[in-house]
Formats: C-alpha cells, structure tokens, sequence
C-alpha cells in the first residue's frame, strides 16, 4: 500500500452560501490527492499522457460526513491499496483541523491507449515505481 497526504485550504469560491464546501469540489480535492501521490513517485501525470496512456475516470464514490466549511485546512489522504492492472483505484479519507473525518470516497479510473482509444495495461513505468510498496 502506498499513501500521501495533500493539504488544501478551501478558498471562498469553493463554498456555498452557507460557507460550505461545494459537494462537486470534493472531486477536486480526490484529483489534487491522487495527482500528488503519482507525483511523490516522482513521475506526473503529464508524463503518463506523454507516453501515450489517458487515464479516464471510470467511476466515483462519495461518502460526504461533514461539511468541510470556508477558509478551513483539510488534509487529503490519498490511497492506493493494490497494484493497478488495467484499473487503478484510489481511495480518499479528508480530514478537517479538528481532525474530524469529513468525507470519505473512491475513484477507480482506467489506462487507455490515446491513439486507439481502447483500454490497456498499466505503464511498465507506473508498476516499476509501486511494485515496492505492494
């Protein structure tokens, strides 16, 4: 299993009227975790897409707790508890500066050869990088 964690400070933008996370930018929280945690692998996602590899979201799921609320700190923790194949599944836990967990989710996305459009395994270089932590 390999983990990170994000920190994000939830701007004015990203709230309601009552001063509450948005439900939709929690999708954008679960992206900033999951970009990083390739990042501290020390590869980006720029360079997956270079190789020729799309990474499309397959599906989604959200388990909203407690509102994350204007100007508050939340940490992303960002899971990834299997070696992918040709799916990869992430999974978040956020937290607040209480450290109360607020949401909880899942994304599972899959490899996709950008000129035929069709699915593939994961890049030899993404397993080469996680195959230590599994």
């Amino acid at each position: 299993m390999i983990t990170a964690e994000s920190e994000i400070r939830v701007r004015y933008g990203e709230t309601d009227k009552m001063g509450f996370v948005y439900y939709g930018n929690y999708l954008l929280y679960f992206e900033v975790g999951r970009t990083n945690l390739i990042r501290n692998l020390g590869l980006t996602y720029k360079d997956i897409e270079d190789s020729g590899v799309l990474m499309p979201v397959q599906n989604v799921l959200i388990n909203y707790i407690k509102p994350g609320k204007y100007d508050e700190l939340l940490t992303v923790k960002t899971y990834l508890k299997e070696l992918p194949q040709v799916r990869i599944k992430f999974e978040y836990e956020i937290i607040n500066e209480q450290n109360e967990l607020i949401t909880t989710g899942e994304t599972t996305l899959f490899f996709m050869n950008s000129k035929t459009m069709k699915p593939m395994k994961a890049p030899e270089i993404l397993i080469s990088l996680l195959s230590s932590y599994f």
